[in-house]
């Protein structure tokens, strides 16, 4: 697992488009938060950090299938598969490998964002200071949500050999995880019956409740259940591709 960690690493920063995609989500951060008027903080009238979680999300629901589209779709496609499964590597390691490589590349791009916890504090007009268990939470929140679209984005990786194929639907399966219990939720004929257990299908409703400060047994659960679905689901995946090719 440790070799294919570094390699995945080394692969990803000995390629131009690795720092791109960093790059491109904290420009975005940098310009949603400090410039468009509409979510910068500036406009916001306090000193807080909210604007960033809310938004951080989205950006990530682009950037980590961005990062995992190329996990196994470039080995499927150059052929290394086979030589991969020669090694004495068990396809969970493979897997492993290349989901902690994918964690520590988005830990790499949400870093810099600490940044924005100086600058905040030094904004705020009052000695109150800034609600720091709040934002403990919600950056433990953000790693979360951040290791569950991991998942899922290397999934996605594993069912075809295509990079854009794997990115869009990775994007589509994060968005409904995120997003589309939610929103079903709140559909009429749900009212009053079962739109709260709809929503708590969702990421959201889960990143929310880690985002106040307290992290809740239930939440912790949900997520690592996620995540272990979706890495089993890639194991059951890569092992039915590599069964067909070795036929």
């Amino acid at each position: 697992m440790r070799s294919i960690f570094i390699k995945e690493i080394s692969s990803f920063f000995s390629s131009v488009v690795g720092y791109v995609v960093v790059l491109v989500f904290l420009i975005a951060c940098g310009v949603f938060l400090w410039v468009l008027p509409d979510t910068s903080i500036l406009d916001y009238g306090y000193a807080s950090l909210e604007k960033f979680f809310d938004l951080a999300p989205w950006l990530l629901l682009f950037l980590i299938p961005a990062i995992t589209m190329r996990s196994f779709a470039d080995e499927f496609k150059a052929g290394t598969i086979e030589w991969l499964s020669t090694k004495p590597l068990r396809h969970l390691d493979i897997i492993l490998g290349k989901y902690f490589a994918t964690l520590a590349l988005v830990a790499f791009a949400i870093l810099p964002t600490f940044v924005y916890i100086y600058t905040i504090s030094n904004l705020s007009s009052t000695t109150a200071g800034l609600d720091t268990g709040g934002i403990i939470g919600s950056y433990i929140g953000l790693f979360l949500l951040s290791a569950c679209f991991a998942a899922v984005g290397v999934f996605c990786s594993s069912l075809t050999s295509n990079q854009v194929v794997s990115f869009l639907v990775a994007l589509v399966v994060c968005w409904v995880l995120y997003q589309g219990f939610d929103a079903v939720s709140k559909m009429t004929v749900f009212a009053g019956g079962i739109d709260y257990y709809l929503k708590m299908i969702g990421i959201a409703f889960h990143y929310d409740s880690v985002s106040r400060g307290f992290i809740d047994t239930r939440d912790a659960i949900y997520f690592l259940s996620l995540i272990i679905l979706f890495i089993s689901l890639t194991r059951i995946s890569l092992n039915s591709r590599t069964w067909d090719t070795a036929q």
